[in-house]
């Protein structure tokens, strides 16, 4: 392997040690990446170099003017004539430095590792219909164009009714022949044996019987020992099928299956408290945690949309660029978020049409009753896939931060109501895998920092 390979060797090997995701959740630079693409860093590899000997020493092919020092680089190898990109243009040096620094991964791939990292099997469902398209011709109808006749279930049906009724007529013929038998007494005996045949095919049949063969057997006995009784199969394979006895009633016409094509989107409204007591530290970590879920719901859904509202003792609408560095020296009332985000999804996203989820973070701190009065059942009356609450305290709880614990205590028997608590970025990974579980998975076991 030549040296030129061995450099695109070792920035392959520096892209497959990026951060794991939970690294990069919890200490690396969120800001850095975009809704569409996630920048990833690589942890550093050093490339291979020259170095200029060491040893002091003359020797065959040394320079003489421009001499490097001990210990400098000489400098990476440079393209040769025709090592340039595929159409022959030559690169100059240095230009792919800079493409080794990130992995850049799509919501879609963030979504499937982060799936895999942390044990999540999220499974969305489409609820707006987008289109009705015509499936299978699995339904029937009893009416419909001649074209559309399931004859092959019509001659089943037939089919059925043939092997049922049909018996052995050559079998009943001896039997009239028996002496001293009537019809009614044939008939009787034919139901005694179970050869299903009507007595008017009997009386019709009666007196096609010759004057010569009639008292053929003494008895019905004699005549079932001496005439071997064929079965519907046996007389079918060897006479073949003549006739099926169709019905109208038997008719059955097929129609196409009308599926439905229904789009996975979904709308996730973020919720945080900008009031004074939301210093850097309670910020920081809040977006720590609201952005991977952005990411994750975004790589998940066929069309995401976002909506940010900050609050103080008011709510308003904010673009997501503001939502996160919004700092306010009010007081706080969680309820006029709500209230705004219920007045949102009701009239720009019906949950009969989609996906729906709502999360909300701040310090647990609120006005007095807020949190019982009008939170919760505000929290009740917007249906949701799921609500989610995430208190940050990184000092501990403070006395008056009850609106988390209020919150847990109200919805403890609802598995679609999450209250994460995050105290450090520690805490970030296992306050996202609390919010996206499904509401049935159990707690899994916390993974101990200091050891990843």
């Amino acid at each position: 392997m030549g040296l030129r390979e061995d450099l695109e060797r070792f920035r392959e090997v520096g892209e497959e040690r990026r951060e794991d995701l939970q690294s990069f959740i919890r200490y690396g630079d969120l800001s850095g990446s975009e809704s569409e693409r996630i920048k990833i860093p690589i942890k550093v590899v050093d490339l291979p170099e020259f170095q200029y000997d060491r040893l002091d020493r003359g020797g065959v092919g040394q320079g003489q003017g421009g001499t490097p020092d001990v210990g400098q680089p000489v400098g990476q190898p440079q393209p040769q004539a025709g090592d340039g990109d595929d159409d022959g243009e030559e690169g100059e040096p240095g230009e792919e430095g800079g493409e080794h620094e990130y992995y850049e991964m799509d919501p879609e791939e963030f979504a499937e590792e982060l799936d895999e990292e942390l044990g999540l099997d999220l499974e969305p469902k489409g609820k707006k219909v987008i289109e009705e398209v015509e499936g299978d011709f699995t339904d029937v109808t009893r009416t419909g164009p001649n074209s559309t006749l399931d004859f092959e279930r019509l001659f089943k049906q037939g089919l059925k009714r043939k092997l049922a009724t049909d018996f052995d007529e050559s079998f009943v013929r001896e039997a009239m022949k028996v002496a001293g038998e009537t019809p009614r007494s044939v008939y009787r005996w034919c139901r005694e044996e179970h050869i299903l045949v009507s007595l008017a095919w009997i009386e019709a049949e009666w007196d096609e019987i010759p004057d010569d063969e009639r008292g053929k057997w003494a008895s019905f006995a004699e005549m079932a020992d001496a005439v071997e009784r064929t079965t519907t199969v046996q007389r079918i394979r060897r006479d073949g099928l003549r006739e099926v006895p169709f019905r109208r009633d038997d008719e059955r016409y097929r129609h196409p299956e009308i599926e439905e094509k229904k789009e996975k989107n979904v709308v996730v409204v973020n919720i945080r408290d900008v009031s004074g007591s939301m210093r850097e530290t309670k910020r920081e970590l809040v977006e720590r945690t609201f952005t991977p879920l952005d990411w994750y719901l975004q790589g998940k859904y066929d069309n995401a949309e976002f909506v940010y509202i900050a609050h103080d003792a008011d709510a308003w609408e904010v673009e997501r660029e503001e939502f996160f560095g919004i700092r306010s020296g009010g007081g706080t009332r969680i309820s006029s978020a709500y209230e705004l985000a219920g007045e949102i999804l009701e009239e720009q996203y019906p949950f009969a049409e989609w996906n729906r989820y709502v999360f909300a973070a701040g310090d647990s701190e609120n006005s007095s009753n807020d949190t019982t009065e009008r939170v919760i059942p505000l929290m009740r009356e917007i249906p949701a896939n799921r609500h989610a609450y995430v208190e940050t305290q990184p000092g501990g709880t403070a006395i008056n931060a009850t609106h988390a614990d209020e919150v847990a205590d109200a919805f403890a028997d609802d598995g679609d109501v999450v209250v994460a608590t995050v105290k450090s970025r520690e805490d970030v990974t296992e306050a996202i895998y609390e919010i996206l579980q499904p509401a049935t998975a159990k707690p899994r076991a916390t993974a101990n920092p200091a050891t990843e």
